[in-house]
């Protein structure tokens, strides 16, 4: 075996720092740093990554790719048309409407501003009379109504001047029907399954009752409440409650009446016009006259006076 090394100086002594030996000052960046982290090198800091620009998300279309919109068809701004609904070729809907899902628009039928159709929906279709024989009649639809499920509403004929005309801010309740030639005014309500026959008139106001049928050409008055389930065969007069099947009245409105913002003195004055047509035992000529005699100056008593002397089918008593 060779001899071990020396212990004694034949290995060099190490120097306390190569800076001082070679009379170099160490650097600023070395000396703060402690002794075993001195040889690390610092990484330098990745920049920040400048975010990239959002895109502009396009605005989700209004009109399901199922829905079938016939090329003729005249569609306002903002109209929304949900999945496989059917649009007729011959169709105006105004700007804002919404329409749901399933809902089927056909026939010669313009729709106003601000409507909300909801799926299932039957509007425009031919008119359930056996006299219709093609005729280009119409459906006419204000603004701001509500048409809910299952609803159906069908254009006029040539019996009832070829349209049937709904106006604004009405509320057609789940399979509620309006057939031909009907005319339905403003603020009305039909509950669900609500069914008004032909050439019927509903002025403005009107509460219908879920399950009401009404006979045709028969009219109801302003403010009018129909209880549930009544079967309606005469006119009923303005601000009246009527109700059973054959509708007989029981008296007025009043809640309809207080709604409206009637004041005191003209609900006093249509319950004693009330009273004379339809309790006082009276010819309905001699109460009629009687009434204009004692209320003058009563613009909603001259309505409902007016609606009874012009009634062709008779009123509900």
């Amino acid at each position: 075996m060779g001899a071990r090394p020396s212990t004694g100086n034949s290995w060099p002594k190490r120097t306390s720092s190569p800076w001082k030996s070679a009379g170099a000052v160490v650097p600023k960046s070395i000396r703060q740093r402690p002794r075993k982290q001195a040889a690390r090198r610092v990484r330098p800091q990745p920049k920040p990554r400048r975010a990239a620009p959002r895109r502009a998300k396009a605005a989700p279309s209004r009109i399901h790719p199922t829905a079938i919109i016939a090329s003729g068809a005249v569609l306002g701004a903002d109209v929304t048309v949900g999945a496989y609904t059917v649009i007729g070729p011959r169709v105006r809907i105004g700007a804002g409407t919404w329409i749901g899902p399933h809902a089927v628009i056909d026939g010669h039928t313009t729709i106003g501003a601000g409507n909300h159709i909801f799926q299932f929906a039957a509007i425009g279709a031919i008119p359930q009379d056996l006299k219709y024989r093609g005729e280009d009649s119409e459906l006419i639809i204000g603004d701001h109504n509500m048409i809910r499920e299952f609803t159906t509403l069908h254009p006029g004929t040539t019996g009832g001047g070829m349209i049937t005309r709904v106006g604004h801010h009405n509320l057609l309740m789940a399979y509620t029907h309006v057939a031909h030639d009907c005319r339905l005014g403003d603020h009305n309500i039909l509950a669900n399954g609500a069914q008004l026959g032909g050439h019927v008139t509903v002025q403005d106001y009107a509460v219908v009752g879920a399950l009401v049928g009404v006979l045709q050409f028969a009219k109801i008055g302003e403010s009018v409440i129909l209880g549930a389930g009544s079967m309606v065969s005469q006119d009923v007069a303005p601000f009246c409650n009527a109700t059973g099947d054959r509708a007989v009245l029981h008296g007025l409105n009043t809640l309809g009446l207080q709604r409206r913002g009637f004041g005191e003195d003209i609900v006093r004055a249509l319950k004693q016009a009330y009273r004379i047509v339809f309790r006082s035992g009276l010819k309905l000529a001699e109460a009629v006259a009687q009434v204009r005699a004692e209320l003058p100056g009563f613009p909603e008593v001259d309505r409902f006076i007016r609606f009874i002397e012009t009634s062709e089918r008779g009123v509900c008593r």
